[in-house]
């Protein structure tokens, strides 16, 4: 049996019939950047991630510079994230000209660690970006109480958890920013790049709007520098016909991470994804309790962007899957510290030993709406056939 990664053509047979007329709308209307598709996506997915402004623009990673720009942040800075993670959220940092900082992952849930944080903070701290790995929630009451103490501003990276919630509250609806990316792969994804800057301060939406768009108000008037980072209509009318299909693939995505966790039950070696049981969610998303030394971990809604088990042996296992037409992948297999344009940052090998161990053991199994039972079942006994020797 071939089980692929990820299997977008079954997705688009289900809406293949309202995206050409969507489409057709915008080639009609030969509109094609910033138009009326992208302020109505605008206005739905602020309400729906319970914020006040959403800012379309060209790309997550446009999205956290934006961000950044917005906010104030510079030379001279230091933002505070996660070196576990997709290289955007440090990229972005590092673009501005202000120095990322790395702190720790917890161990059950591959997000920033609350508790370290302190120790990270200097006189030249302006942000945190807790990254909301996976499709769930990082740990934010501590985060955000560390944060309004210190005079932080906090920038979600909710890239892969749109649609993922916290304590009943929408990913993206607790920092002054949160930044989303609709990468064709994301559980919300476009037909190529796009990205959206949320918040409910009205000052920095209106300086992202600047900022996407080259510091103009009126054409050929510029009140700031900024750069293009337009969101076109084409992209939007995809995310719109999507959108309203979102909670039925998230929750989709929750029943087949609760079947994977079910089958893995007779597979010792591995660790499926924790969810804290209580969240109040679907019961499908009770996958486990993770503990931390303080009581159990707060972790949130998960929305199973990707599910992502534990392995040991993993890259023997991920060649023997593969070979057996698993469509497995390692995200991510090189911590940002480690990374060598970060070499002058000073980081070490053995600096993160949580991340540093994430990388080495972590493995994504396909998960989509589209997954059939027999194929996650194909892919359990698969990876129960390795352990087995």
């Amino acid at each position: 049996m071939n089980v692929p990664e990820l299997a977008l053509t079954r997705q688009y047979a289900e809406i293949a019939e309202e995206l050409a007329g969507a489409f057709a709308q915008v080639l009609s209307a030969q509109r094609f950047a910033s138009g009326p598709r992208v302020a109505e996506l605008e206005e739905k997915l602020a309400s729906y991630c319970q914020v006040r402004f959403a800012v379309g623009v060209a790309s997550g990673t446009d999205a956290l510079l934006v961000a950044l720009l917005a906010l104030g942040v510079g030379p001279g800075d230091e933002v505070i994230t996660t070196p576990f993670t997709f290289f955007a959220t440090a990229g972005a940092v590092h673009r501005v000209g202000a120095r990322p900082v790395f702190v720790d992952i917890h161990h059950s849930t591959f997000n920033l660690n609350p508790e370290l944080i302190p120790a990270a903070v200097t006189e030249r701290t302006r942000a945190l970006i807790p990254v909301h790995l996976y499709g769930q929630v990082a740990d934010m009451d501590p985060l955000l109480a560390f944060a309004r103490a210190h005079d932080l501003a906090v920038i979600e990276d909710a890239a892969q958890a749109v649609g993922a919630t916290y304590r009943g509250q929408r990913a993206g609806s607790f920092g002054r920013a949160a930044c989303l990316s609709f990468y064709p792969t994301k559980n919300l994804g476009a037909y190529g790049e796009a990205g959206m800057l949320l918040t409910s301060d009205e000052a920095l939406a209106e300086s992202a709007r600047l900022l996407r768009n080259h510091g103009m108000t009126q054409q050929y008037l510029h009140y700031c520098v900024g750069f293009n980072s337009r969101m076109d209509e084409l992209q939007a009318a995809v995310l719109l016909v999507k959108l309203r299909r979102l909670e039925a693939w998230n929750q989709a995505r929750r029943e087949r991470a609760s079947t994977y966790t079910r089958l893995l039950a007779e597979v010792p070696e591995v660790v499926p994804p924790a969810v804290d049981p209580r969240e109040p969610a679907s019961p499908s998303t009770l996958l486990g309790t993770v503990s931390l030394s303080n009581g159990p971990m707060r972790a949130g809604g998960h929305i199973f962007h990707q599910y992502v088990i534990r392995a040991p042996r993993r890259d023997a296992l991920l060649e023997h899957l593969r070979a057996r037409g698993v469509g497995a992948r390692v995200f991510y297999p090189y911590p940002l510290h480690l990374q060598p344009c970060f070499a002058r940052l000073g980081y070490r090998e053995g600096d993160f030993p949580e991340a540093e161990r994430a990388a080495r053991e972590v493995l994504a199994l396909p998960l989509y709406p589209e997954l059939r039972g027999d194929e996650q079942e194909y892919v359990v006994e698969t990876l129960a056939d390795f352990y087995r020797g």
